[in-house]
């Protein structure tokens, strides 16, 4: 009887690149990914917070690199990424929320959401599969989606229809990519507790409708994305595509 083995969770040797990597969820995942031995190529918009992100991570051991990107601009964006590619692994977790009520929803912050949330999470994912194919390579490409993706919320319509969006062209480019061994996935945290989940946290009444939510009775801590992320972008995974891993406490569970 020959035993089973693990898969590897370990990257070394994978390039990984983690779009919104300079602070919060992106930065966790981008850590997360080096410390599996990933080169890791962390994008966003900010010069200055990126070369201090990447500044540590160096000092820390990691192979760190930068790039600036805003992914609303997509043919700036696909041609960066060409260049510097292929990337084995994509971590894209560039987004915007605006919340209002649907009735008080303008065309401007629609426009603005989906320009990041669907079109520049699209095209973004598309270029790193671009690059992939073209150098004849597999790789595992994941989205930050949301629970948001699954269900509704307050003040939400837009950010649920921009996250909803992302799960299904996850799907579609998954059946599309299947056979060339490119897996394409999206992980669905709940509310993350990072500087841009502050102001919600200190409202009263959203903080009582997330506990009531959360199963597990804690909010989000960007820790909680580590492990999920090196998981979909391993070996350990290798089953996996076109589906979503909800890390939400049990949010969606009814």
């Amino acid at each position: 009887m020959t035993l089973p083995t693990t898969p590897s969770f370990r990257l070394s040797g994978k390039r990984a690149l983690v779009a919104g990597g300079s602070s919060g969820i992106g930065l966790a995942c981008a850590i997360a990914l080096a410390e599996a031995g990933a080169e890791v190529t962390i994008a966003a918009r900010n010069a200055g917070k990126l070369a201090a992100v990447a500044g540590e991570m160096t000092e820390a051991g990691f192979t760190t690199h930068t790039m600036i990107m805003d992914v609303a601009d997509v043919e700036r964006t696909e041609a960066a990424v060409l260049e510097a590619g292929p990337f084995d692994v994509l971590v894209n977790s560039a987004g915007r929320a605006i919340h209002t009520p649907a009735l008080e929803t303008t065309a401007a912050d629609f426009d603005a959401v989906a320009d990041i949330n669907i079109k520049g999470a699209y095209f973004l994912t598309r270029a790193v599969a671009k690059g992939l194919i073209e150098a004849g390579k597999p790789g595992s490409l994941i989205n930050i989606t949301s629970q948001m993706a699954l269900v509704g919320g307050i003040d939400r319509a837009v950010y649920c229809a921009s996250k909803h969006a992302v799960e299904g062209f996850t799907k579609a480019m998954a059946i599309e990519w299947g056979k060339k061994g490119i897996r394409v996935n999206t992980l669905g945290p709940t509310f993350i507790r990072t500087p841009l989940t502050e102001q919600t946290f200190a409202n009263p009444d959203r903080l009582a409708w997330i506990m009531e939510k959360i199963k597990l009775g804690r909010v989000g801590e960007v820790m909680d994305m580590m492990g999920p992320v090196v998981y979909l972008a391993s070996d350990a995974s290798g089953l996996m595509t076109g589906a979503h891993l909800s890390i939400d406490g049990g949010w969606t569970a009814d």
